[in-house]
């Protein structure tokens, strides 16, 4: 049964979906203003499990992730800068040119950890006029309100605001006396619709609605909260199955959009909240001012597979903090090495059919470790239990068991670890070698030795015969 940890309940709940064997599902993407750092990519890689234990689980998932393009500001409130023009400004490029480069380079890097398309990648700005629309529909219930820089959401009508992050509005109320913006009614309100500064041309800005705003004609573009709800609505439905996100997101982001979501429909946005705690570099939250940003391109020019960087995270449950170190790398990329070695013996066993039920068991309960709450850190040892099986077996082990494993790591995990046969030469060697073991030639034996370790290829010997592995 699966069953996850719900932020609103804080408790652990068994899933049921809205429609039998289908799962609705929004995940908060990326906000296209630099290349993702480690710390985000780990959150991508953990709501990839989640889409692949629902699909090993035997639901069909439909999911939603939006591309921030406009209207995130750099205090992911309401005040300062929009990160989009902020960085435009900083590399000289337009915000279309820079939003276009860091969301193609977002795709290259989903393509490159094999994390799973989502069916809907959608960008706020397509949909301008769905979330024009959403304010529209909130200001004819009452719930908005125009200040000189926007329209903003009141957040004292709407009664549970505190509710889903357990928020202390009394004490958010007293520590806003000296509030960067003393025209909102509430510290807690935010804005749905900000207007283009006056001595501002932005690159991107759209006419405001007469019927929206009050006064003369004002050009603006949308809050960054408002175009999650926009696109679950008009993609998903009114309520959909999880939400997920960064545990950041709880206090403002998630808390706004269930405001403006359930205020609009009278539904629940969601009935599960998934969030994923964060990566931290050497003990550090990732900050560029630190030096800690790595991103995907600084593994692979350490020549490291970006297969180790997913099993590293994996290696850690998606609700606790984590630590990136270079050592760490390392040491997932050797677990990876070893997962590989013995992926291998696919070309070398002796059997082809399935001989023990213990490698089954064991990925049953890699799939039941993830379907408790996606424990990844128990799937993996449930996993290795397998190989470890295989390992024993040597070359009576089964070729299917080993594709078995294989299949799990790929379909449960997304790791794909590149092994291929040897070449029709290098088997010749090991045939050759194999001979004049017999004939006690070791002159020769560890000649040819010597020749396999040149091209990377390591032999042990066994009671079963030779047994190779690739040298890293």
């Amino acid at each position: 049964m699966l069953r996850f940890y719900n932020t609103p309940s804080r408790l652990y709940e068994p899933f049921a979906p809205i429609e039998s064997g289908s799962v609705s599902i929004y995940t908060c993407g990326p906000t296209v203003y630099d290349y993702l750092h480690v710390g985000n990519w780990s959150s991508y890689i953990r709501w990839d499990i989640l889409v692949r234990t629902l699909t090993l689980s035997g639901y069909s998932v439909n999911r939603v992730m939006n591309i921030t393009d406009v209207g995130h500001l750099v205090s992911d409130e309401d005040d300062g800068q929009d990160k989009m023009v902020k960085s435009a400004l900083k590399h000289k490029k337009t915000a279309w040119e820079l939003a276009k480069l860091y969301t193609d380079d977002f795709m290259i890097g989903m393509d490159k950890l094999h994390l799973a398309k989502p069916q809907h990648i959608t960008k706020a700005t397509d949909f301008i006029k769905e979330q024009l629309t959403f304010i529209r529909e909130l200001k004819d219930k009452g719930m908005t309100y125009q200040i000189d820089d926007g329209i903003y959401f009141d957040t004292a009508k709407f009664p549970k605001y505190a509710d889903f992050a357990r928020l202390d509005l009394e004490n958010l109320k007293d520590g806003a006396r000296i509030a960067p913006n003393p025209q909102k009614r509430n510290p807690s309100d935010f804005a749905l619709w900000k207007f283009s500064p006056m001595d501002e041309k932005r690159d991107m800005e759209w006419d405001t609605p007469e019927d929206i705003v009050e006064g003369a004609p004002k050009k603006g573009f949308p809050g960054w909260h408002l175009e999650c709800s926009a696109m679950i609505l008009n993609k998903l439905g009114k309520t959909i199955d999880i939400h997920t996100g960064g545990i950041d997101h709880i206090p403002v982001h998630h808390t706004n959009e269930i405001a403006q979501s359930q205020t609009l429909t009278g539904k629940p946005l969601a009935h599960y909240w998934l969030h994923n705690n964060f990566l931290l570099v050497n003990g550090t939250k990732v900050s560029k001012s630190l030096g800690n940003s790595i991103v995907l391109s600084d593994i692979e020019k350490k020549k490291i597979d970006l297969m180790a960087f997913k099993l590293f995270v994996l290696q850690s449950h998606y609700q606790t903090e984590s630590n990136f170190t270079w050592e760490n790398l390392m040491a997932a990329n050797n677990r990876l090495n070893n997962w590989g070695s013995v992926i291998e013996r696919k070309w070398q066993v002796k059997s082809s059919a399935t001989t023990d039920s213990k490698v089954t068991r064991a990925l049953a309960s890699a799939l039941e470790a993830l379907q408790q709450d996606l424990d990844t850190p128990r799937a993996i040892i449930h996993v290795e239990e397998a190989l470890n099986y295989v390992e024993t077996r040597g070359l009576e082990a089964s070729a299917v068991d080993i594709m078995e494993v294989e299949s799990f790591i790929q379909n449960g995990f997304g790791i794909y670890i590149l092994t291929n046969d040897i070449t029709a030469g290098q088997k010749l060697t090991l045939k050759e070698r194999a001979q004049a073991r017999q004939n006690k030639d070791w002159k020769t034996s560890d000649h040819l030795r010597d020749i396999l370790k040149n091209q990377k290829i390591e032999v042990k010997d066994t009671d079963e015969g030779q047994i190779w592995s690739r040298l890293n």
